[in-house]
């Protein structure tokens, strides 16, 4: 059963890890997707490995012209939306002493800013009942050394979906936040570092901070945004769903 026929999706950073396992899973469960990111590169060869009916927008979430644009464009080909997962992030590792304003202001308006107003712009393009799933962090009630900035836009796009929820309930609008923990993406070779110190990072977080002793896989992630985004959890509003491999409960 495909449980997104012909819904409309879209998924920002959908170009790379979580957001294009999602993107490929709902393509496959019916939904017409479009998916956003800053790479055009990346976005051409992710919407090839999407399929037929996919699309690639280039956006800068940080950016709001950018946004409305995107959805300008989604609605002129094809129509209202019904999912619309909010995954665009990054993740800055830098020392409380060492961060620089630059690096602060970057991290807040991509995961901070750029949730509440890709949220936001989304609203004249909403199908009612639609729903909405902000993409934040098990981080966002963890302390972990050299991510503060990071942990605290993750929690605050948690808090977002009870406030959204609210003010879009009377439209049946339903926003749910996910929380992955540490997954096995390429955001580990995004931070400076060799692809061996990644492996090492990744070999340490396995064996030392994590109950399921490995690292998430994005299709398992993908398969919780399944979720969030069907009708399969109908009765969540304002919710969070934690796949994490037992984090939280240290």
């Amino acid at each position: 059963m495909k449980k997104l026929h012909n819904k409309v999706a879209v998924i920002t950073g959908g170009n790379s890890g979580i957001g294009l396992a999602a993107a490929i899973l709902f393509a496959r469960h019916g939904a017409k997707v479009s998916i956003t990111g800053r790479n055009k590169e990346t976005l051409q060869t992710s919407v090839a490995q999407i399929g037929e009916q996919a699309r690639g927008i280039i956006a800068d979430v940080s950016k709001l012209d950018d946004i409305k644009a995107a959805y300008e464009e989604v609605h002129h080909t094809s129509g209202n939306i019904d999912v619309l997962v909010v995954n665009a992030g990054i993740a800055v590792s830098s020392a409380l002493a060492d961060i620089t304003e630059e690096q602060f202001n970057q991290t807040s308006d991509i995961n901070f800013k750029g949730a509440f107003f890709t949220v936001q712009r989304a609203l004249p393009y909403l199908n009612d009942g639609a729903s909405i799933v902000l993409v934040s962090s098990a981080t966002n009630e963890k302390g972990f050394a050299g991510y503060a900035a990071y942990a605290a836009t993750k929690a605050a796009v948690r808090s977002l979906a009870r406030s959204f929820s609210t003010e879009l309930m009377g439209r049946g609008i339903r926003v749910n936040t996910l929380s992955p923990g540490a997954v096995d993406t390429p955001i580990y070779a995004r931070n400076g570092g060799s692809e061996a110190e990644a492996a090492g990072l990744k070999d340490y977080m396995a064996s030392n901070m994590i109950p399921a002793k490995r690292l998430g896989n994005v299709e398992e992630i993908a398969e919780a945004l399944l979720f969030l985004a069907s009708d399969d959890s109908r009765y969540m509003v304002g919710a969070e769903l934690v796949i994490d491999g037992g984090v939280k409960t240290l």
